[in-house]
């Protein structure tokens, strides 16, 4: 309850002026008799306001004093005391920072004594000292009073700046090892007939292991064992098994004392599922064959700590050899590659801006990147070898591996941020990573680290600064000290030796480290303002490429694009400026060939990756105004055509960056999810761009040869994929071309005409270039190639009156106008509606026709040695599949259903389960076999930059599709099982929908 203004005592104003939140609680605390001495004592006060939580204090020391029991010889030592200022700030420093131990002091009320020294020897304790300090303990609950007794000084010097976090953490490391000794102690003693069997060693890993672990920790710890001398190997190990799991109970069980903390030994060769406890010779095995990088990563920190030593010695001296060549290894890169993804997936999306662990610019990631330096560069250099994370960064600057404004940044960062979670942990003594989100929590915290004017803003600010320079150093520690190498622009530096620089590339995923270097030296040598913004742009840059399946096609081809633009003023600043355009850039430039060689062929469309609007694709109408505007500019038909390339190059480029960054996703524009929807906006994009592409030649070509007026009025229908909206980047256009003579034309001249139009058509496509080919493929018109190229629309009615085949009703279900006189199109489409959505749907005998020709298909057209479960277009599940069984049903229900009277597959397949003729559970099934067999086909012509209907053989193009497809590194094999999993079960509804089987 608030107290008047006017009736404030002077001790209630003096305790607002301390930092008490509650001071009406507070003074009615210090009334009590039995804190007489702290009211009268300004000192006391003074005491309790330097701590992080006054009112915590205050409450923790009158539950201490109460506790007691009364005794007058131990209040009159407490009082005595707590007038010494060394014992008084550090024991009101606990009380005012960790609950927790306030109420292990409330049950056992003369722990507080173990705060008394404050001698030289007892600031930085070791394993001898804690283990003085559990002698005594002989069992789980007298060893967690012991522990936490020791834990009090620990935390007191925290709090008091006695120590800082290194020594803490360190020390802490060193409580856990002493523990884990008692721990083993008092399993041995239950059970002397095991322990006389056996030798066991305990390697602590983590933390633990590195001398850096936290107030509440899970202690990772790896067994080694061995048969005594005389003693059955199978039996010492059963032995060894039942003492390790007894100490690993002693320290994780609850009891009446709580708990001390879990150990952890699924780190171990094969994790949970592999055995406790295993022999040296067996380690050895499983490390030699089959561990994988990361469980080299966190033998860096394996430290025998107890047990036998001299074994455990053994296991470290053994390994080491195999840590040290884990970045020679086949798999590493890929391996390096899935680490360096953010483990990001199983924490909560409230919870992600607050994890200083995990979280963007937490400890994760400077763990992680000096373990990989420790690993690429440890090897020759035996001074990184350290299991400590400070230590391992100190060594990395000293021996020029890391940049020193870098690594000081960066060790700055990593103190504050656990120092953080240290005093975030103490609180309570529980395991968190997680920033409090309550002011009162957050108030304690920043007090406890220093900042008292504004606490919760100073902590807020200082955190996220140090995290932000995390997340920017976490790139550029790998990459910058490579361009110094190259640039020498600070004589007398310690820089990268060209060997080092090569290891460091290679073990990022570059194939050929000289070639990268020659690279890199030509961007950012020399003191021009252009190669000080690469300087800048590349450290970040370099990460991107390494992320991809090719580095080194992205390191080249930035190079390229940079030798083409470097010179013009907006190309280095759109990169350094526009937000995303530089990881868009790098993104593109290292997914394949397709969207490097157009923009080669078009360096001035890096623009359009400066604005996320710039990769929408164009409509139609838009895209066939500007090719027919750019025709009409130009000088003759073949020019005109070369103009109307350009434009296609262009949109190509859009296209495919918008897919790949799509894809792929950035910072700040996550990967697409819906699979379906990015096959939808490449097969509207590109074909609306063919579509655009022939308006244009078509004008061309009528403009050179008769001016402003054709004889005879002349319509190209899209056919197939082209009529379906479904084009890849690589496909042909199908098409027929129909005619009609205008009036006071004879129908030879008109035939004439329209013939000499679509060769002309033909020939200007086929003129060389190195864009993308646009094949213009008229097979599907009747009679096919025997026939006539163009008809006219009495012919077409004729031939389907007369001669029209099953086949063709369903090939016109794709037919669809694209360009040319569009009222003769509609009249095309008005003639062969009844021919493709047949009145009462399809007879018996057609229906076995297409079944036949179906399964004639299957059996002669699927390349000879391609295997039919991998096939896109004609293999087991695939496109043809699909499509055969939607058009099927369309043949036999679109006279009665409107909604499959469409050319898209997947709109009918829609509309046919919305009919209720195909149940949802299945149409979900074709479709996604439909999407998954388009995107393989996109991301293959995307990365080799030719179609193919099959994925690639080589291995570093077959990642590339996987990473198209949103497959981490080293999950190519994850890939082709889905593949052939979803394709197989499309096929098994292909079967009895369309075979009836």
């Amino acid at each position: 309850m608030s107290v008047p203004q006017g009736r404030r005592s002077s001790t209630f104003t003096r305790l607002l002026r301390h930092g008490f939140t509650d001071p009406s609680a507070a003074e009615r605390l210090l009334d009590t008799p039995d804190l007489s001495a702290v009211r009268s004592d300004p000192l006391l006060l003074d005491a309790l306001g330097a701590t992080a939580d006054p009112d915590l204090a205050l409450h923790g020391l009158v539950r201490l004093v109460e506790a007691q029991d009364g005794d007058p010889e131990r209040r009159e030592l407490l009082d005595t005391l707590l007038t010494a200022k060394p014992l008084r700030d550090r024991l009101l420093g606990v009380l005012g920072a960790s609950e927790a131990l306030a109420d292990h002091l409330a049950r056992h009320p003369l722990d507080w004594q173990a705060l008394v020294t404050y001698e030289p020897s007892d600031l930085h304790p070791g394993v001898e000292e804690f283990e003085r300090g559990l002698a005594d303990a002989a069992d789980p609950v007298s060893l967690r009073v012991s522990y936490r007794r020791c834990l009090l000084s620990i935390a007191a010097r925290d709090v008091c700046g006695t120590t800082d976090i290194a020594q803490t953490a360190a020390e802490l490391a060193d409580l856990a090892t002493a523990t884990l000794r008692a721990a083993l102690a008092i399993a041995q003693t239950d059970a002397p007939a095991d322990a006389a069997l056996c030798r066991l060693a305990v390697i602590a890993m983590g933390k633990c292991g590195g001398h850096e672990l936290n107030y509440v920790s899970d202690v990772d710890v790896i067994f080694v064992g061995e048969a005594a001398d005389g003693a059955d190997e199978g039996k010492a190990l059963q032995a060894a098994t039942r003492l390790a799991s007894h100490m690993m109970r002693i320290c994780s069980e609850t009891t009446i004392e709580g708990t001390i903390w879990p150990v952890d030994a699924n780190l171990r060769p094969e994790g949970r599922n592999g055995p406790l406890v295993r022999t040296l010779s067996s380690h050895l095995a499983y490390y030699q064959r089959w561990a994988k990088t990361w469980e080299f990563q966190a033998l860096l920190k394996a430290r025998p700590v107890a047990g036998d030593l001299p074994l455990g010695e053994e296991y470290v001296r053994t390994l080491a050899p195999l840590v040290w060549q884990a970045a020679e290894r086949e798999n590493f890169v890929p391996d390096v590659q899935k680490m360096r993804k953010r483990v990001v997936e199983n924490i909560p999306a409230g919870e992600l801006d607050r994890e200083l662990k995990l979280g963007p610019g937490g400890l994760r990631d400077v763990e992680f990147a000096v373990q990989l330096l420790q690993l690429v560069h440890g090897r020759a250099d035996l001074s990184l070898r350290s299991g400590t994370t400070l230590d391992a960064l100190a060594a990395l600057a000293d021996g020029g591996y890391v940049g020193r404004v870098d690594a000081v940044q960066l060790d700055d960062a990593y103190r504050f941020l656990r120092t953080l979670e240290h005093r975030i942990q103490l609180y309570r003594l529980r395991r968190t990573h997680l920033v409090p989100e309550d002011d009162a929590d957050l108030r304690r915290t920043g007090r406890s680290m220093g900042m008292r004017t504004e606490p919760i803003t100073e902590l807020h600010r200082a955190w996220r600064r140090h995290t932000s320079v995390v997340r920017r150093l976490h790139e550029k520690l790998f990459y910058r000290p490579l361009l110094d190498a190259v640039a020498q622009l600070a004589p007398g530096e310690t820089r990268l030796s060209t060997g080092a620089a090569r290891e460091r590339l290679v073990a990022l995923g570059y194939a050929d480290p000289s070639a990268a270097l020659r690279h890199l030296e030509a961007l950012a040598s020399g003191v021009s303002r252009k190669a000080a913004i690469q300087r800048t742009l590349l450290p970040v840059l370099l990460g991107w490429f390494a992320d991809s399946a090719d580095p080194d096609a992205g390191l080249l081809n930035f190079r390229k694009v940079s030798d083409a633009l470097g010179k013009t003023p907006w190309y280095l600043r759109l990169l350094r400026d526009e937000g995303a355009a530089a990881e868009n850039l790098a993104r593109v430039l290292s997914a394949g060939r397709l969207a490097p060689d157009l923009l080669m062929r078009a360096p001035e469309a890096v623009a359009l990756l400066g604005d996320q609007r710039g990769l929408e694709p164009r409509g139609h109408a838009q895209l066939e105004q500007e090719v027919l505007a750019a025709v009409g500019r130009a000088d003759g038909a073949e020019q005109a055509v070369a103009a109307a390339r350009g434009v296609r190059r262009r949109e190509l480029f859009r296209t495919s960056a918008a897919d790949i960054i799509a894809s792929y996703g950035t910072e700040d524009t996550p990967a697409e999810a819906d699979q379906g929807a990015l096959v939808d906006r490449v097969g509207g994009a590109v074909s609306d761009l063919t579509a655009a592409t022939l308006a244009g030649t078509l004008r061309a070509v009528v403009r050179e040869g008769w001016g402003d007026e054709l004889p005879t009025r002349f319509a190209i229908i899209a056919m197939g994929r082209f009529g379906g909206h479904e084009l890849g980047y690589g496909s042909d256009a199908d098409v027929l071309f129909v005619h009609e003579p205008r009036e006071g034309v004879d129908d030879h001249q008109a035939a004439k005409a329209a013939h000499r139009v679509v060769s002309e058509m033909q020939r200007l496509l086929a003129l060389p270039s190195a864009d993308p080919p646009l094949l213009i493929d008229a097979d599907l018109r009747p009679e096919g190639k025997s026939g006539p190229l163009v008809r006219s629309l009495k012919s077409y009615e004729a031939y389907y009156r007369r001669w029209s085949l099953v086949w063709e009703s369903q090939a016109l279900l794709r037919a669809e106008p694209v360009a040319g006189d569009l009222d003769l199109g509609r009249a095309f489409i008005d003639l062969i509606d009844p021919l493709r959505y047949p009145a009462e749907g399809l007879g018996e005998d057609a229906v076995r026709e297409i079944r036949r020709l179906k399964a004639r298909m299957e059996s002669e057209r699927l390349p000879r040695g391609a295997d039919p479960t991998l096939h896109t277009k004609l293999g087991r599940g695939g496109l043809s599949d699909v499509e055969w069984t939607v058009q099927l049903m369309q043949l036999q229900q679109g006279w009665a259903e409107p909604g499959l009277r469409t050319t898209r597959t997947r709109e009918a397949l829609a509309a046919a389960c919305a009919a209720e003729l195909i149940p949802a559970e299945e149409a979900a099934i074709l479709d996604e076999a439909w999407v998954m067999a388009s995107r393989v086909r996109g991301a293959v012509m995307l990365v080799r930059g030719r179609p193919g209907d099959t994925f690639p053989s080589d291995g570093r193009e077959l990642a590339a599709v996987g990473r198209y497809l949103g497959y981490d590194p080293g999950h190519v094999g994850d890939m082709l099982d889905d593949y052939r999993r979803a394709t197989r079960r499309a096929r098994a509804i292909m079967e009895e929908r369309f075979y009836g089987a």
